[in-house]
């Protein structure tokens, strides 16, 4: 197995960070829930503990069975989880009388100790903690404080565990890094060797172990997990995979000819099936985003079942599952967060189609996608392409869904997209779109008066998708395209620009 970091998630905020950098460092991790420890193989050569929005001394405080791992393997407890080692083994935690949230600097380090390795003194790190660890166990050393905190990190005589009350997964921690990187190389002594083209090799070798000669059967979006994963699939199997491309009427304009060339030019075993019309039938009326959503999936599926039903022994369904979906599939409250909007492809397939399920990036980040496929070399339109939600369109037209408002939005799309990537600014947002509005406005052309629709354009810079800002764009582009979308397409009138963050806002408006 895989040499790797355990990360113990008592459910902060901060978890994908600590795995995020932790993959940054070439190392491969996992995050489980602090009550479901897997088991501790010679594989884990150390053990994360995260923080955690509980306070060690409150009564429901999650309580992880430590036995085989504190002592026996390269142990770091962070906030929370320092907190935890040092009550659990006769110290003392109380409430801060200075709460320190943010940011606070390092001003005194041991630089003995390997953790604390190329880290100079007055080096900025992260706070967020209510508590302080008033009061060390006898075998605990301090090994960092800040003017504040006395006890900002100490390590266990005898043993590799250490514990540090700051957080050095954030970027706000200048030095966190360095800190990750002196934990789990010069002290788990990891090799670093897990990189985009040896996950490609082992994943293909274990794709041919598991499908030997078997069917595969895969639903192609255009997007980058899809095509990674169809990628992967096609070193291990080649032409044993099928997979299949369907148009929604939902898609951006000239999208389904065009990702149709982009899968032929790589080899690609797919079908393109234009069900256009059965979505715009099951949509017809409807203007609840949940009810278009739902109905959007259900076609998606009927349509799905129907082609795969045409090929003869299919044993398999591959899907571009990635591993934030699959860390809130197991997250420390054991199911996932508050629903927010459903997405269209979650919720399985019917029943009878009994596919057993292959999932080749399933240990991957979405950036981590993209590297592995730049790693096989496939084009840069695939791999770089902005995210584009699973129901397309359908949730970008407010209200009901018609052809002609598909029409509509498709052209105000493709002049805002192309006219980023004309400006140079389209690799430089996360993601950008376009929302037909359930409203008119009265404008004039030509003197005349006109009463026609208003769009919203939008464009957001992110890492994931978790958090988002909206994009500063240059006030002459937003003029440009303005101007453009309101000359060059029949029915709108008005353009505006979406200037909300999420949170509060979703990047989506449906």
């Amino acid at each position: 197995m895989e040499e790797m970091v355990l990360i113990l998630d008592f459910g902060s905020q901060y978890t994908q960070l600590i795995a995020r950098r932790i993959r940054e460092l070439n190392t491969y991790c996992e995050i489980h829930p602090y009550n479901k420890i897997p088991e501790i193989g010679e594989h884990v050569k150390a053990v994360i503990l995260s923080g955690s929005p509980f306070s060690v001394r409150d009564e429901n405080a999650p309580q992880p069975d430590l036995s085989k791992i504190k002592g026996k393997i390269p142990l770091l407890a962070i906030c929370y989880g320092a907190q935890y080692l040092a009550q659990s083994y006769g110290g003392e935690v109380i409430p801060s009388t200075i709460r320190e949230y943010g940011r606070a600097n390092l001003t005194y380090i041991d630089k003995s100790f390997p953790l604390m390795k190329n880290i100079p003194v007055g080096s900025q790190v992260w706070m967020s903690h209510g508590d302080t660890i008033a009061s060390l166990p006898d075998d605990f050393e301090i090994i960092c404080s800040t003017e504040d905190v006395k006890v900002a990190g100490y390590h266990i005589k005898g043993e590799q565990t250490y514990g540090i009350q700051f957080h050095p997964e954030v970027y706000h921690s200048t030095d966190g890094k360095t800190l990750l990187k002196n934990f789990i190389v010069s002290i788990a002594g990891l090799s670093q060797n897990w990189t985009p083209q040896s996950f490609v090799e082992q994943t293909v070798g274990e794709l041919k172990e598991k499908l030997g000669n078997d069917k595969v059967v895969l639903g192609l979006s255009g997007g980058v997990d899809s095509s990674v994963a169809a990628m992967l699939l096609h070193k291990a199997i080649g032409k044993n995979l099928y997979c299949i491309f369907v148009d929604n009427g939902l898609l951006r304009k000239n999208e389904f000819e065009e990702v149709l060339e982009n899968y032929k030019g790589l080899g690609l075993n797919v079908k393109g099936v234009d069900a256009k019309q059965d979505f715009y039938k099951a949509l017809e009326g409807i203007t609840d985003p949940e009810a278009k959503r739902k109905a959007i999936g259900k076609v998606f599926i009927d349509t799905f079942d129907k082609e795969a039903h045409r090929i003869e022994d299919v044993k398999w369904l591959a899907q571009g599952t990635i591993y934030p979906d699959v860390i809130e599939s197991v997250s420390v409250t054991g199911g996932p967060s508050a629903t927010i909007k459903s997405h269209h492809n979650v919720g399985g397939l019917p029943d009878f189609m009994k596919l057993k399920i292959v999932e080749p990036l399933r240990a991957l980040f979405k950036d981590e996608v993209r590297r592995v496929g730049r790693s096989m070399e496939m084009p840069q339109e695939l791999l770089g392409r902005h995210p584009f939600p699973g129901p397309g369109l359908g949730i970008r037209i407010l209200g009901d869904i018609t052809p002609e408002k598909v029409r509509i939005l498709q052209e105000v799309d493709y002049i805002f997209i192309q006219g980023l990537k004309d400006a140079g600014l389209y690799d430089k947002v996360w993601q950008a779109g376009a929302i037909l509005l359930p409203v008119q406005s009265v404008g004039v052309m030509g003197d005349e008066r006109t009463y026609e629709k208003a769009v919203a354009l939008r464009a957001v810079s992110s890492t994931d998708g978790m958090t988002a800002d909206w994009s500063h764009l240059p006030y002459e582009f937003l003029a440009k395209v303005s101007n453009d979308i309101i000359n060059k397409v029949k029915g709108i009138n008005r353009v505006t620009y979406d200037i909300s963050s999420k949170p509060p806002a979703t990047i989506e408006w449906e």
